[in-house]
């Protein structure tokens, strides 16, 4: 999966933004204001989406290409390796929970500026 592809797949999600709010290197992908996918453009082979605790724990012992975020709360980040073998399915599943997971956490006042029912 190439920066194309990650920036058109998180794009995809209604109200998604791209910013730069780190640095100039680090690609975050937020909705109302939180983070739901880095990517970093220097590191270009892995992206870190957030996840259900219990579900991250089984995910890294299933998978040998998803691992705790590096730098990140690794009770709730995961990091996916995206030169492994995870189809590009599996991973925009993986990031379309990630989003689920912001969404749903986002206070009332962001959900009605944006319109969200």
């Amino acid at each position: 999966m190439n920066s194309e592809e990650v920036y058109a797949m998180c794009m995809e999600f209604p109200y998604a933004q791209a910013t730069f709010p780190f640095d100039d290197s680090t690609l975050v992908f937020k909705v109302g204001g939180k983070m739901f996918t880095l990517y970093p453009l220097e590191k270009p082979n892995f992206i870190l989406v957030k996840c259900d605790p219990e579900r991250a724990i089984e995910l890294r012992e299933r998978y040998p290409e998803i691992n705790a975020a590096w730098h990140m709360n690794k009770k709730h980040w995961n990091q996916i390796d995206l030169t492994g073998s995870l189809s590009h399915s599996f991973i925009k599943e993986l990031v379309a929970h990630s989003y689920d997971l912001v969404m749903a956490k986002l206070p009332r006042k962001t959900k009605d500026e944006l319109n969200i029912k």
